[in-house]
């Protein structure tokens, strides 16, 4: 026997307006028996497929130390910079650059909130760095 993940939560000050910013940046979708509404504690989004679910959770407490835990996020499509750039476009904050000269590396991004997490290169780009050698 064994558990599964039902679905990640996130504490946060404002439920609605965190889960709608990352309903965004993720391509989720809302349950549309239940959907989101300001002033709701609690907001759920999940990914197209159904498969990963996001709970945003509303506490009295601030963020105030680096995350235990964060995501890692791949763009689907382009590159790694250019979602970066989106992203930047969406509100996130940049936190720290750890791209190297190679094209390795990913960048510390900061949510509307301050939670961070990680912007990598995108299928695409590791793949044709293994072609070049």
């Amino acid at each position: 026997m064994a558990s599964f993940i039902s679905h990640t939560s996130v504490d946060c000050a404002d439920a609605y307006a965190l889960s709608s910013w990352w309903r965004v940046v993720l391509d989720y979708t809302e349950d549309p028996d239940d959907p989101n509404e300001p002033g709701h504690e609690e907001c759920m989004i999940a990914s197209p497929d159904g498969h990963h679910r996001l709970l945003f959770i509303e506490v009295p407490e601030r963020k105030q130390i680096k995350n235990r835990i964060h995501f890692d996020l791949r763009p689907r499509e382009g590159t790694r910079d250019e979602e970066l750039a989106r992203l930047i476009g969406l509100g996130a904050m940049e936190v720290e650059d750890r791209r190297n000269a190679d094209g390795t590396g990913w960048v510390v991004l900061a949510d509307p909130e301050g939670n961070e997490f990680c912007i990598l290169r995108s299928e695409g780009e590791v793949a044709a760095m293994r072609t070049r050698g």
